[in-house]
């Protein structure tokens, strides 16, 4: 079934009934819409794209920071037939005019916080751009874009029935850039519609389940998580804020069962339970049965933390790609808390191959790799991507014989969990041995004065490369760099971080640790070639 034919069932079946919940703590503001409304909104939506010229195919830019119409205006898009283009909202405005360019957009819907960079592209991607419409208030609005608002009250809330099969091309996710330049990633309905039956079967979401949903939207894995909850109807929470205690209290006063967080913000709320800043008598949370960590390795000690201090909660931990429809292709699975610290085994109807360096190297061929051994994970499943976009080489180097190559060097253990080693990208050689740095960071993190961190490669004119260390104390905290290098001896010698600096680590809006520009601000580099 298409996920519009998921949200038209659901204001059919549920309509009345909350659907979407915004909470903006920072304004006092809370607002909420039904499934009928929910629905409405999209099939208006629709209808002011057609008239505009939007036809099947199409390409539609989507700039919004998280928010109740968010989701409303995505699902609008696809009912036309048209590709929805979800873009980063940190991206700046050459790559914001690349991205738009490159998808022949005819359509371009932005919030108010992006006015400024949108005016700087005009001009270059009216090329292709031919309707701007403006979701914010009619006082920000410019004078050259059109109102979301007006767009919704001049249209009927009628489905336009534009004919669409689930084969059918459907949205265009460039990846965040992190390791590269952004990549456009091509998928179908059948992809999105998949991602719903993966969410729903690796977290059991009934109607009763309510989603806190925190990390933003544009990317596939906060929305694949909420398409659980959205599979059987269940309302969800969009948080504008990652404060611990507006997290709590969207949890408590919400009554929210399932969270899903990145790492820092994990972090963020243990710290401050233990520096009393939360005092959880204060708050209802019984109900929260769920919380689940993906987009980045998580560390062991964090689990172990987390589990001392909310001892009912259930703990899954997803791993996933944007090639991958988002989040699920490999989860460690509710109950598996022993194996913390794997990103666990093929998720829902998804398969798993750690492929063998030397045959793909020498042969172009994929061959599973000897048990225990480290090789590159490969995934297949309905979730792998169309393509890349318009981009034949890499997508010739990534999906091979229906596989998809994450990138990413993992080991399988005796019990069939996968462990993630490391970034292919990231390895760093030195003299000859290859380090990989999630491992020395998910050590570091088991220091006690110890918030974040972050390992890259150094250079050393006789080595090659050095670890490099960059670290977060605990604001509470003081950690010197003597303390730093005695806890590291217990690594491996050659493993240890030679270099320490204590700084922020900067993190993507989905939790991943932004190498290039650590490597760009302390070796010069970013290590991204081309």
């Amino acid at each position: 079934m298409l996920i519009t034919e998921i949200l038209a069932r659901n204001a059919r079946m549920f309509g009345e009934e909350t659907a979407l919940i915004e909470r903006e703590p920072a304004k006092h503001h809370r607002v909420e819409i039904n499934w009928k409304a929910f629905d409405d909104q999209a099939n208006a939506i629709a209808q002011g794209l057609l008239e505009r010229g939007i036809r099947k195919q199409d390409r539609v830019i989507h700039l919004m920071m998280n928010g109740i119409q968010w989701l409303p205006a995505y699902f609008g898009i696809l009912r036309t037939g048209a590709w929805a283009v979800p873009l980063n909202f940190r991206f700046v405005a050459r790559t914001i005019a690349n991205c738009t360019l490159t998808a022949e957009a005819k359509a371009f819907i932005f919030g108010e916080e992006f006015v400024e960079r949108v005016s700087q592209i005009r001009d270059d991607i009216g090329r292709c751009v031919k309707t701007f419409i403006f979701a914010g208030p009619e006082a920000k609005r410019p004078p050259w874009a059109e109102s979301l608002d007006r767009l919704i009250a001049d249209h009927p809330a009628r489905d336009p029935r534009i004919s669409i099969d689930i084969g059918d091309d459907a949205a265009l996710y460039f990846t965040s850039g992190t390791t590269g330049r952004p990549k456009g990633v091509h998928l179908t309905h059948q992809n999105l519609e998949f991602a719903c039956h993966v969410e729903n079967h690796h977290h059991q979401q009934t109607r009763e389940d309510n989603f806190l949903c925190i990390p933003p939207l544009y990317h596939t894995g906060a929305k694949m998580h909420w398409f659980g909850n959205f599979l059987v109807g269940a309302k969800a929470v969009i948080l504008k804020s990652i404060h611990p205690k507006d997290i709590i209290e969207a949890v408590s006063e919400e009554k929210a069962t399932i969270v899903w967080l990145l790492v820092p913000w994990a972090h963020d709320i243990l710290i401050a339970i233990e520096d009393k800043a939360i005092d959880l008598k204060d708050y209802d949370l019984d109900q929260w049965r769920l919380m689940h960590i993906g987009a980045q390795p998580v560390p062991p000690a964090l689990i172990k933390k987390w589990k001392a201090v909310f001892p009912h909660h259930a703990y899954d931990t997803n791993y996933g790609l944007t090639e991958c429809t988002g989040p699920g292709c490999v989860h460690l699975g509710i109950g598996n808390t022993h194996k913390v610290g794997a990103i666990g085994v093929p998720g829902y109807e998804w398969a798993c191959m750690i492929v063998d360096f030397n045959a793909w190297i020498t042969e172009n061929r994929l061959t599973p790799a000897e048990p225990g051994a480290s090789g590159e994970l490969a995934v297949k499943g309905a979730g792998v991507m169309k393509e890349y976009y318009k981009n034949p080489e890499a997508t010739a180097e990534t999906l091979k014989d229906g596989w998809l190559l994450t990138g990413d060097i993992a080991r399988q253990d005796e019990d069939g969990f996968i462990w993630l080693v490391d970034r292919a990208k990231d390895v760093i050689i030195t003299g000859g041995e290859n380090i990989f740095p999630v491992e020395i960071e998910s050590f570091i993190m088991d220091h006690p004065k110890v918030q974040d961190a972050a390992v890259i490669g150094y250079p050393d004119q006789r080595l090659g490369e050095i670890a490099l260390a960059v670290v977060k104390v605990k604001p509470s905290q003081t950690l010197t760099e003597d303390e730093f290098m005695t806890f590291c001896e217990g690594l491996p010698r050659y493993t240890r971080p030679r270099k320490v600096v204590f700084a922020e680590v900067p993190r993507s809006p989905t939790g991943k640790i932004e190498k290039p520009k650590l490597r760009k601000k302390y070796t010069g580099h970013d290590g991204i070639l081309g």
